[in-house]
């Protein structure tokens, strides 16, 4: 064989390192744990297929004018992909629970509290305030919100970070359940809630979202991109007279964006700036952030259950996350688990979805607190 012909095919071997090695490991574990265990696959596969294919060496395609790179450019740099994610979302969600129990709006607030515990906790590790904003943001439970928000603060800790947000996620119905158990008598996981619809009419679903996007604005300025969209997407729904936008938003809109997000943050996976020991506490951090949040949603439950004597079930609390609407299926097996009459899923709904609103919400103070 030619020599040069030799050496430019022995050439990407040459230039393979350790790191890449690992971080091809790690690559293959989350499309692993995507299609073998069912974790979040629409996003664990395609970050796992971008963090294989950005550890290949000599391919350019995280070189500037690479697809990768003009990925990464396009939409996560500009914040488009979050926020069009978010419209997905909004076209998806019914927030009808949440409009026929106002109360849960408590309990979705609760379930942010692991952002400002966390931040707290990351300063005392030694990250800088914008750093530990970046990492308290994975207690949103809520990927695009991460993403929006570590993208403007600490763009260099976006892979660890979106990779734990994404990651705990899939991972809530493990995580939930035993701090679940272990803040909660069996008198308290006993309690039921009959639920008894009262029908929103179409008029106050529609002024929904535009009075919560008009809110968010004048309170909260910086939140609004992540609020509005949103309820933009919400506001689609609930019209009832745009059906192919609603559909287009909910599934044509969102699926190729979600898979552009996933490339296109498996892509900063590289081994020089991912195998770090700051990986690891972001790691560790996100885990923290996850139990917080549980822990402050269940015990604000655990207040409304004295409150109310007795009537309500502390086990809704762990619903205020933004985890949609997974926490609710999980809050609704722990409820059966103990009575298989006691059917929490509509209540724990409002409090999911509650926890949505709050963590757009929360992302944007700590952008007004921080970048404004």
């Amino acid at each position: 064989m030619n020599l040069d012909l030799w050496t430019l095919v022995t050439a990407g071997f040459a230039a393979l390192t350790w790191g890449n090695v690992a971080m091809m490991a790690i690559g293959g574990l989350l499309i692993y744990l995507g299609v073998a265990k069912q974790y979040e696959p629409v996003l664990l596969i395609p970050i796992g297929a971008g963090a294989i294919m950005a550890n290949i060496p000599l391919t350019g395609m995280t070189s500037p004018g690479g697809i990768f790179a003009l990925l990464y450019d396009a939409g996560i740099k500009t914040e488009l992909f979050p926020l069009f994610i978010f419209i997905g979302i909004g076209a998806m969600t019914d927030f009808g629970p949440l409009l026929e129990n106002p109360r849960m709006v408590l309990i979705g607030a609760a379930g942010q509290f692991g952002i400002f515990g966390t931040l707290l906790v990351a300063l005392a590790l030694g990250f800088s305030l914008n750093e530990a904003a970046s990492i308290g943001i994975i207690g949103a439970v809520d990927g695009p919100t991460s993403i929006y928000v570590s993208s403007q603060l600490a763009p260099h800790l976006l892979a660890p970070i979106a990779v734990a947000a994404y990651s705990y996620m899939s991972l809530v119905p493990i995580i939930q359940p035993p701090i679940m158990r272990a803040m909660t008598t069996r008198q308290e996981r006993l309690v039921r809630m009959p639920y008894t619809s009262r029908p929103v009419s179409q008029p106050v679903r529609v002024l929904f979202p535009i009075v919560v996007t008009l809110a968010t604005g004048l309170v909260v300025p910086m939140a609004t991109p992540l609020v509005g969209m949103l309820m933009f997407g919400n506001l689609l729904r609930e019209s009832l007279v745009v059906p192919r936008l609603t559909d287009a938003a909910s599934n044509e809109i969102a699926n190729v964006t979600t898979i552009f997000l996933g490339l296109a943050i498996g892509s900063t996976m590289a081994a020089e700036s991912f195998l770090q020991v700051s990986t690891l506490l972001i790691l560790g951090l996100g885990i923290v952030a996850f139990a917080l949040d549980t822990v402050a949603g269940v015990g604000l439950g655990k207040l409304f259950y004295l409150l109310t004597k007795g009537k309500f079930n502390p086990l809704i609390g762990a619903a205020g996350i933004s985890a949609f609407p997974m926490s609710a299926r999980v809050v609704n097996r722990v409820g059966l688990e103990e009575d298989e009459g006691n059917f929490l899923l509509m209540h724990a709904m409002g409090a999911n979805t509650a926890g949505q609103i709050a963590s757009a919400l929360a992302g944007g103070i700590v952008l007004a607190l921080l970048a404004g």
